[in-house]
């Protein structure tokens, strides 16, 4: 597996531990701004792997980027866009998936579903919703897993449809990191 591809499925795991605003205007989340995520203030002036791990909100990630031996990689410039379940988010999954795929064994499973929420560059909501509009209503995301998350607007929010045809809204977005951003989601999207 190339370094590329695993260190930014290490960037999606660890990113979802971080994310931050409750709307998609961005209003306020400039680089300098300090956003709380699971009762952590995350510094836009620290990378993705410095500010992850002091979210309550995303321990699930974090022993997941751990698993996948992607901590090293989250250190990176970048930059990366990362789209963070939450623990509740992974909690919707089917019972025994989220033990099965941090087994040594599903190694490889584990960095696919990570670098499925990860895409290149840096998306701020504000882009994210040009995209869409330019789009005809809808943006076609390619994640450094090589598959494509759709973008729409639902109802004010950002919605994502994954490669399953599964759904996840941005609860919080623009939280701003050294090397990228990251936006909250509320389920884990899966690949194809």
């Amino acid at each position: 597996m190339n370094k590329n591809f695993v260190s930014l499925a290490g960037i999606a795991l660890v990113s979802a531990s971080l994310a931050g605003c409750t709307t998609m205007d961005g209003a306020g989340m400039g680089m300098g701004a300090t956003t709380t995520v699971g009762g952590a203030p995350m510094y836009a002036s620290r990378t993705i792997v410095q500010n992850a791990v002091n979210s309550a909100d995303h321990t699930t990630l974090v022993a997941a980027v751990k698993a996948a031996g992607l901590v090293d990689t989250l250190s990176g410039a970048g930059p990366f866009t990362v789209f963070a379940p939450t623990n509740a988010a992974f909690g919707k999954l089917p019972q025994g998936t989220v033990e099965t795929l941090l087994q040594p064994a599903n190694l490889t499973t584990l960095q696919s579903v990570l670098t499925y929420h990860v895409v290149p560059g840096r998306v701020t909501a504000q882009d994210l919703m040009r995209l869409i509009r330019a789009g005809g209503g809808q943006a076609r995301l390619t994640t450094v897993q090589g598959g494509t998350l759709t973008a729409r607007m639902m109802g004010g929010q950002v919605v994502l449809v994954d490669a399953k045809g599964g759904t996840s809204r941005v609860t919080q977005a623009n939280v701003m990191q050294s090397n990228g951003v990251i936006h909250v989601t509320d389920t884990v999207s899966m690949p194809g």
